[in-house]
C-alpha cells in the first residue's frame, strides 16, 4: 500500500521549525539557559507596562464629577465677560449719551428756576418810572400805577395798567418794560393835541383823531380854534387834524384857527390875519415847504394858495 505525500507547511511553521533546528544545532554553554529566561522575562515586563498604561492614562483623562456650584460659577463668570465686552463696545455711545442728558438736565435746571425766580417775591416791583411824559405829571401816573407794587414783575396785569392809564386822556400808546430785579417802567406816547372846539360846556381839547383831552372854560392859549360843521367823526375833522399836525414849527406857532366844510378845502388863519388856503392832506409836507418859502419871499401877504405845491399863488 501506498504512503500519502506530506502537506506543504507554513512559512511560520518554517520559521519556528528553522529557529528550533538552530535552537537544537546552538551549541550549548554554560549559563545560556540563564540569559535566554532574562530575556524573555525582559520582553515580557514592556507587555505588562503596555498593558496598564491604558488604565492609567484612561484614569487620568476621566473628567472629574460636575456639581451644580461649578455651573452656576461658570455661568456667572461668562455673563461676566459678555457684560465686559459690551461695556467695551458701547463704551462712546454711552458717553455720548451722557453728555446729552446731562446737558438736557442742566437746560431744565436753568429754565426751570428761572420761571420759579420770576414769579416769586425775589422779582417783585418795588419801582414804577413814566418815560416819555411832557404834559403829563409823572408822578400821578406812577401814583395810578401803585397798586402794582409787591407783584412780581411775570405777574403784572396789563388789563389793571390800562384801566388806571385810561384815567389820562393825554395817553395815546403806552407799553411795559420789566427791569429785573424790582423796576417798571412804563413809557407813553402823549396825543398832540390840534386845537380846541368850543361849545357850551367850554372850550375841549382835542387831537388829530377827535379824542377830548380836557375841557376848559377859556381857550387855551396857543391852541388853534377849529370850526368844523359835521363834527369830530367826519372826514373834514380827519383832513384837518392831519394838515395841522405837519406844520413846521414856526408856522404851527402862529396858528389861530382851522376851518373845513369837505377833505378838500382845509383853511388856514394864522395870528397875523394871513389867510392859508392849503385844501386836501395830500402832500401836506411839500405844501408846508411851499408855505415857508412863500412867506418868507411875501411877509405882506393877506393870503397864500397852496393847494397846488408846486406853485404858490399869493394874494
Amino acid at each position: 500500500m501506498r504512503r500519502p505525500a506530506p502537506l506543504p507547511s507554513t512559512p511560520e511553521s518554517s520559521g519556528e521549525k528553522g529557529a528550533a533546528t538552530q535552537a537544537t544545532r546552538r551549541p550549548s554553554r554554560p549559563g545560556a539557559a540563564v540569559e535566554e529566561k532574562s530575556a524573555a522575562a525582559a520582553e515580557e515586563r514592556p507587555a505588562v507596562a503596555e498593558e496598564r498604561a491604558p488604565a492609567e492614562d484612561a484614569t487620568l483623562d476621566a473628567p472629574e464629577p460636575t456639581s451644580t456650584r461649578d455651573v452656576w460659577r461658570a455661568a456667572r463668570a461668562r455673563r461676566k465677560a459678555l457684560r465686559a465686552e459690551i461695556r467695551r463696545f458701547t463704551q462712546r455711545s454711552r458717553r455720548r449719551r451722557i453728555i446729552w442728558w446731562s446737558s438736557l438736565a442742566a437746560v431744565v435746571v436753568v429754565i426751570g428756576g428761572s420761571i420759579a425766580a420770576a414769579y416769586s417775591p425775589l422779582f417783585a416791583v418795588e419801582k414804577i418810572t413814566v418815560v416819555g411824559a411832557t404834559s403829563l405829571d409823572p408822578s400821578a401816573v406812577e401814583a395810578a400805577l401803585s397798586d402794582q407794587l409787591g407783584t412780581p414783575l411775570a405777574l403784572v396785569d396789563s388789563s389793571e395798567v390800562k384801566a388806571a392809564l385810561l384815567a389820562f386822556p393825554l395817553i395815546e400808546t403806552y407799553a411795559l418794560e420789566a427791569r429785573p430785579p424790582h423796576d417798571l417802567t412804563v413809557r407813553i406816547v402823549e396825543r398832540t393835541p390840534v386845537g380846541v372846539i368850543r361849545s357850551n360846556a367850554g372850550f375841549t381839547l382835542v387831537d388829530a383823531a377827535g379824542v377830548a383831552l380836557s375841557t376848559t372854560p377859556d381857550q387855551p392859549a396857543g391852541q388853534p380854534l377849529i370850526e368844523i360843521d359835521s363834527g369830530v367823526d367826519s372826514a373834514a375833522f380827519r383832513s384837518a387834524g392831519l394838515v395841522v399836525r405837519s406844520l413846521p414849527a414856526d408856522v404851527r406857532s402862529q396858528l389861530a384857527g382851522v376851518a373845513a366844510t369837505t377833505q378838500d378845502d382845509v383853511t388856514l388863519t394864522l395870528s397875523s390875519g394871513l389867510t392859508v388856503v392849503w385844501g386836501s392832506a395830500e402832500d401836506s409836507g411839500l405844501k408846508a415847504l411851499t408855505l415857508s418859502a412863500a412867506m418868507g419871499a411875501h411877509p405882506g401877504a393877506r393870503s397864500i394858495d397852496v393847494t397846488s405845491p408846486e406853485v404858490a399863488v399869493v394874494g
